[in-house]
């Protein structure tokens, strides 16, 4: 067997184990055990397989999220730039409305900012003028982080593989318009069934949401699935992440953009 081969085979085989553990609703060991080198790129592959997966039974995409936009997350996985995950229609959960917390594995609720695009961000090299132009309106966004990895004993190449540990997404449903907001100092508080668990602000978020939309757009540009008009980012966590059990009532206040609430059944 050729060394193309056996990579191919061990690609293939992380993306089924990844996936029997979300159909089982059973975590599996960390993928990186069986993968080749242990880059982002392989990680991206595994993804990869996956997504197109998901896109031959149906699914519809309709956004991206962004992971590791904090500095100190990123020394943790000794990597020096964000990840990306893809957004599904069936994973977009309503605001207030109950979300059974068994449809997850190992999940935890980050407040967010959320671009919804107006036109396309194909090609590039963009920059943050193209984003902004590019941009419709802005929501606030709790974000239902998940891992299929036992334990959430993640390195980077895991979590880019698991979808960048990506579960579900709450919108909020009153749209603000960019233009005049200063989203690096937007304040954001989340509370956990009416107690402070997480605070924040817009700079967390790779010192600006406008600087991970940027990355994400010339990361997307020239590949398969760039981003399009329409598409839903979720930018990155403002906060830390706070694990969610059944019964759970989040809220996230983002100064300027507003609220949003996910409730677990």
């Amino acid at each position: 067997m050729s060394e193309w081969s056996e990579a191919t085979d061990a690609l293939a085989e992380a993306a089924d184990q990844l996936l029997s553990a979300a159909r089982d609703g059973k975590p599996c060991p960390p993928v990186r055990q069986t993968l080749p080198g242990g880059t982002a790129e392989v990680g991206y592959a595994v993804q990869e397989i996956n997504t197109r997966r998901a896109l031959h039974e149906g699914r519809r995409l309709v956004g991206r999220k962004i992971g590791l936009t904090s500095t100190v997350v990123q020394r943790q996985l000794g990597v020096d730039q964000p990840d990306f995950g893809m957004l599904f229609a069936d994973m977009a959960c309503l605001d207030g409305l109950p979300v059974p917390a068994s449809r997850f594995l190992q999940p935890k609720a980050e407040a967010e900012i959320a671009l919804v695009l107006r036109s396309d961000l194909v090609g590039g090299p963009f920059t943050v003028a193209d984003v902004i132009r590019a941009v419709d309106f802005v929501l606030p966004a709790i974000e239902i982080v998940d891992s299929r990895i036992a334990g959430w004993d993640i390195s980077l190449v895991d979590t880019i593989a698991d979808n960048a540990s990506s579960g579900a997404f709450v919108l909020g449903n009153t749209p603000v318009d960019l233009r005049g907001l200063d989203l690096r100092l937007a304040g954001m508080t989340m509370t956990r069934n009416g107690q402070e668990a997480s605070t924040g602000a817009g700079a967390a978020c790779l010192g600006h949401p406008l600087n991970a939309a940027v990355w994400l757009a010339n990361a997307l540009g020239g590949k398969d699935f760039p981003l399009l008009a329409g598409d839903v980012v979720l930018t990155g966590a403002l906060g830390p992440m706070v694990p969610v059990e059944a019964g759970d009532v989040f809220e996230a206040h983002i100064d300027g953009v507003g609220s949003v609430r996910a409730v677990f059944s």
